[in-house]
C-alpha cells in the first residue's frame, strides 16, 4: 500500500473524550490524522453564522430552521473541505469523532488508491449504522463492492473526498439553508456523486450522545409536514434522474477497471 492518505478527525475542544478514544482507535491501525478544530454552533456570532447560513435558503429549501449545532456542524466540515483544496489533496478521508473502525482501514485505503480518481464522494459509514435500499452494486476487490444506493446515505461519520469534490462542495455551499449531510444527498444540485464502499469498515459509535443534539438542545425546531412532503416528491424526482446517470457513469468506469 502506497501512504495512508490523509485523514482529518473533527473534534470539538471540549470533546477530550472523544479525542482519546479516536486516537486510541487509530493508533491501534498505526494511522495517522490531524485533528480539526470544530465549530461550536452556539459560540458562533450573528454575523459569522450570516457568512454562509442563508436563513431565506433554509426557508425555501428545508422544512425547519437549522440548530446551531447542525450549523456548526456545516462550518465544521466546511473547514475539512478547505484543508483538502489548501492543502491540494488528490484525496482525504475526512471523520468525525465518533467513529469506531470494525475493520481493517488499510484495507479501505487500498481500495481507494484503486479508483483511480475517478470519483468525488466515497461514503465509507452510514449515519446510526442505518441501511438504505440499494440501486446498484459491482464488485471492486476481494473485500468491498461499489455501491449506489436509491438516495445516497445520509451522516458524515467517515467520507473520502477528492480535490475536485471538495471544490464543488466548498463552492455550492457559500450559502447554505440544510444540513450538511442532507446538501450532500442532493447530487443533483452538487455535481459531487456519491458512492459507497461496502460493507462499510467504520461505524458510528452510538454509545457517544450527539455533540449536535447537546449544543440544540433547548432550541426551538418545528417542523412543517406538508412542506416536508412536497419537498421529498420533488427530491425523489430529481434524484432519481441524478442517480441514473450516477449508475451509468459506474457502470463504465467499473467495465475499464475489469478489462
Amino acid at each position: 500500500m502506497k501512504e495512508q492518505p490523509k485523514i482529518f478527525l473533527i473534534n470539538l475542544k471540549n470533546s477530550t473524550e472523544r479525542l482519546e478514544k479516536s486516537t486510541e482507535r487509530l493508533n491501534s491501525q498505526h494511522i495517522d490524522f490531524e485533528r480539526i478544530d470544530a465549530v461550536h454552533g452556539k459560540s458562533l456570532s450573528e454575523d459569522e453564522v450570516a457568512a454562509h447560513y442563508s436563513a431565506e435558503m433554509n426557508r425555501n429549501k428545508f422544512y425547519r430552521p437549522l440548530s446551531r449545532g447542525e450549523i456548526g456542524c456545516y462550518f465544521s466540515h466546511r473547514k475539512a473541505w478547505q484543508k483538502i483544496v489548501d492543502q491540494k489533496l488528490d484525496y482525504a478521508i475526512v471523520m468525525e469523532d465518533d467513529f469506531r473502525p470494525v475493520g481493517e482501514l488499510a484495507q479501505v485505503f487500498n481500495a481507494l488508491e484503486t479508483l483511480n480518481g475517478q470519483w468525488d464522494l466515497v461514503k465509507l459509514a452510514a449515519y446510526n449504522n442505518r441501511e438504505r435500499p440499494i440501486r446498484y452494486k459491482t464488485p471492486w476487490n476481494s473485500h468491498f463492492d461499489l455501491v449506489i444506493h436509491n438516495k445516497a446515505m445520509t451522516g458524515c461519520c467517515a467520507q473520502a473526498i477528492t480535490y475536485a469534490g471538495a471544490q464543488k462542495l466548498l463552492a455550492f455551499s457559500e450559502q447554505f439553508g440544510r444540513p450538511v449531510d442532507t446538501d450532500i444527498q442532493h447530487i443533483w444540485e452538487t455535481d459531487v456523486p456519491v458512492i459507497s464502499l461496502m460493507p462499510y469498515y467504520i461505524e458510528q459509535d452510538l454509545e457517544f450522545d450527539s455533540d449536535i443534539s447537546q449544543i440544540a438542545k433547548g432550541d426551538i425546531i418545528k417542523k412543517h409536514f406538508l412542506k416536508r412532503k412536497k419537498q421529498q416528491i420533488l427530491e425523489k424526482l430529481n434524484n432519481r434522474t441524478a442517480t441514473n446517470q450516477v449508475i451509468k457513469q459506474l457502470q463504465s468506469w467499473a467495465a475499464n477497471h475489469n478489462a
